[in-house]
């Protein structure tokens, strides 16, 4: 179950001031070799230390393939593609200072100036995105997650309740909950809302879908098909 906890926003110039939207709590990240733990307890042949070594492996060829210019489609996962943001070039070509848009990293300020120039390297930076595929799809995502409160959000609720129904007020209710421990299923939406619990997320370049802007921070990371 993917448990949520809520937060409010705070931002009084946001059109979204005073709502509240629901996080994912994270429970705990696991690395390659605890990836590699998890799967050797699957009944497989292969010991905890070859799956270990071949996840290594295709983490290496991944990162090979896309700094080759290639896609890596893992199905029913994600697709992982190097991705450039673009300095915005004004010019191909800039006859004052002779110089033609380049296929290379860098930035077109000029300390000599203090502005931009015309034209020059063409990438700002590089980043690597993974691109929802298959059955890991939003679509896909909405039918098979199964959703929950954390244990101090439904305290939350139930504290706003009270005091609605009681005619009170409840600071409980104007805090964001936190913390882990199951909770009753929701039957609200399945957008799940941001990475972390700490801030909102934001994803740069053109190739990202990013976040709801009625949302802040719901920005999941991932490109979705």
């Amino acid at each position: 179950m993917i448990e949520l906890y809520l937060s409010k926003n705070n931002n009084h110039s946001s059109e979204a001031y005073g709502k509240y939207y629901p996080r994912v709590s994270y429970k705990e990240t696991l690395d390659i070799h605890l990836m590699a733990k998890h799967m050797a307890e699957h009944n497989t042949p292969f010991s905890e230390g070859t799956i270990e070594g071949i996840l290594r492996d295709f983490v290496k060829c991944t990162r090979e393939q896309t700094l080759m210019g290639n896609t890596v489609k893992v199905d029913d996962l994600a697709i992982f593609k190097v991705s450039v943001i673009g300095n915005g070039c004004a010019k191909l070509y800039d006859k004052d200072s002779d110089k033609t848009i380049s296929a290379s990293l860098g930035s077109l300020y000029n300390p000599k100036t203090h502005q931009n120039d015309l034209t020059g390297p063409a990438v700002a930076s590089l980043k690597l995105l993974a691109q929802a595929t298959g059955e890991y799809t939003r679509d896909e995502l909405n039918k098979v997650a199964k959703l929950g409160w954390t244990d101090a959000a439904a305290q939350q609720i139930a504290a706003a309740k009270a005091a609605e129904l009681g005619g009170g007020s409840s600071t409980g209710s104007e805090t964001a909950g936190s913390g882990s421990g199951s909770g009753s299923q929701s039957s609200g939406s399945t957008d799940t809302g941001g990475n972390s619990q700490g801030g909102s997320d934001s994803q740069g370049g053109s190739d990202n879908t990013g976040g709801d802007p009625q949302n802040p921070g719901d920005g999941d990371g991932l490109d979705q098909d």
